[in-house]
């Protein structure tokens, strides 16, 4: 069988680019993809084009939209699609071979994640509920409406939604997935090593009826997703701190980077932590620890040594293994550089005083870097930190990694800073009210729920609706 070809996608019309990149196997080395590149310049030519896409999208009623991205989900999950122009194939076991030989991810983790994104098309109603506030979809269609007695009116501030993808989870790609059923075309720029979940999606929302005008699909380098930057009516773009800071005050972009995802035990429960140690071993490892809900921080007022080693000593069993293994949960690195820069910065941070890598302890001293059938790790890692202020208390790296820290339950909230998910384990009402005040948290679970734990119609990080479409005064006079 020959090696697939993916196309750029113009609004939907393939184009096959005298620049193509060769994704290779992480850990053989061998050709698994040829994706055509998009330069900066066709991008420029192609955002001014956006219009009629959007114009395209919204002749089909939002209801009947939203129908059409339901049925998508059995067919994202179940059935064989286009691959590319050439008549390659995919079945959804293809799938999930061709992304963990790119991605490092195991099957285990992919048809996991593979079944929450089916689960996100079939839920489209229940998240459109959540992000609109109930509001009648019929108003997307004429523009106004009634919304709880009142007269309502929004309209598009956009017509595209630029989406600048990671590689390191399939998942992600939830996130604009409402964009298609609101009347928004998308243009996707895939991750380097995961253009396979944008793809398929697109796959399925074309097969489910979604005119592939609305689709949008350029594989580009850094020039690329400038112009997107730069010139796209909306942009969701996920990155490293460093990365989205550029662009957290431009209101046309929504940030997506470090979780920096909190567990916080009340003084009240702190006498039973053990009975919460599953939910701190969820939070901190589900989906191999690559989500920013994940937990990378455990603050308690006290036991943070007992914790920190419990938490360690439940993760030990949680090992490479082979990419097939149904029981598989780390994840491999695609980028060998990765890990090792990981751990390189994990290493200097345990170099300032009072800090230690329980989990090293607990596997005598060993490495946290491990490979198996060619592909490298990282082993999960708590540290137990002397205090909130120590370079490794409040980091986020994607793997199994979370410091464990004593602080007063007072001075949590003063030290915690931007949280994106916060479970605070406390029936303490006065606190539970400070929590509810605090700023610093975006979705907060009170009481034992792991941080992964999200609701999909109450957003956990900026509103889509609100993003793509802005509410406006009406006056109807009547006939």
């Amino acid at each position: 069988m020959s090696i697939p070809s993916l196309p750029i996608l113009r609004q939907g019309r393939s184009y096959t680019s005298l620049d193509v990149a060769q994704i290779n196997h992480v850990a053989t080395g061998q050709p698994v993809i040829r994706v055509s590149q998009a330069n900066s310049g066709m991008l420029s030519l192609d955002l001014h084009k956006s219009r009629a896409a959007r114009d395209i999208l919204r002749r089909i009623p939002a209801k009947q939209r939203v129908e059409m991205v339901k049925k998508a989900g059995d067919i994202f999950q179940n059935d064989t699609l286009p691959l590319g122009d050439d008549g390659q194939m995919q079945t959804p076991d293809d799938y999930v071979r061709q992304l963990a030989s790119t991605s490092g991810l195991p099957w285990s983790l992919i048809r996991m994640n593979m079944a929450r994104l089916g689960g996100i098309f079939r839920d489209i109603e229940t998240i459109l509920r959540g992000l609109t506030r109930g509001m009648d979809l019929n108003v997307l269609d004429q523009g106004y409406g009634t919304q709880g007695g009142a007269p309502v009116s929004y309209n598009c501030v956009t017509s595209d939604l630029a989406v600048i993808l990671p590689s390191n989870s399939p998942a992600v790609n939830a996130l604009w997935i409402p964009s298609i059923a609101l009347g928004v075309p998308v243009i996707l720029k895939p991750g380097r090593e995961e253009p396979w979940t944008p793809w398929r999606i697109i796959q399925s929302l074309i097969k489910a009826g979604i005119p592939r005008d609305a689709f949008s699909y350029y594989p580009t380098g850094h020039d690329g997703s400038g112009i997107l930057l730069r010139s796209a009516g909306r942009v969701m773009m996920f990155g490293d701190d460093a990365t989205v800071a550029q662009y957290a005050n431009d209101p046309r972009v929504e940030v997506h980077g470090s979780g920096r995802s909190k567990i916080l035990i009340g003084a009240d429960k702190i006498e039973h932590w053990r009975d919460y140690l599953p939910v701190l071993v969820e939070s901190v490892s589900a989906n191999s620890g690559r989500s920013c809900i994940n937990a990378s921080a455990i603050l308690v007022p006290k036991y943070a040594n007992e914790i920190a080693q419990a938490v360690a000593q439940e993760l030990l069993t949680m090992v490479p293994r082979a990419t097939e293994d149904p029981d598989a949960r780390l994840s491999g690195f695609a980028n060998p550089a990765m890990p090792e820069w990981i751990d390189g910065t994990i290493t200097d941070g345990l170099g300032t005083a009072g800090a230690k890598d329980v989990s090293a302890e607990l596997r005598g001293g060993t490495s946290r870097r491990a490979s198996r059938d060619g592909m490298n790790y990282l082993l999960p890692t708590i540290v137990h930190c002397p205090d909130f202020d120590h370079p490794c208390a409040n980091r986020e790296f994607l793997f199994p990694y979370a410091s464990v820290t004593n602080v007063p339950q007072a001075q949590m909230l003063d030290v915690i800073g931007p949280s994106l998910v916060v479970t605070a384990i406390t029936d303490d009402k006065a606190w539970i009210a400070d929590l509810l005040e605090c700023p610093h948290i975006d979705r907060l679970n009170v009481g034992p729920m792991p941080t992964n734990r999200v609701q999909w119609d109450q957003p956990h990080e900026g509103n889509l609706f609100e993003f793509l479409y802005k509410r406006r005064s009406i006056g109807l006079q009547a006939a």
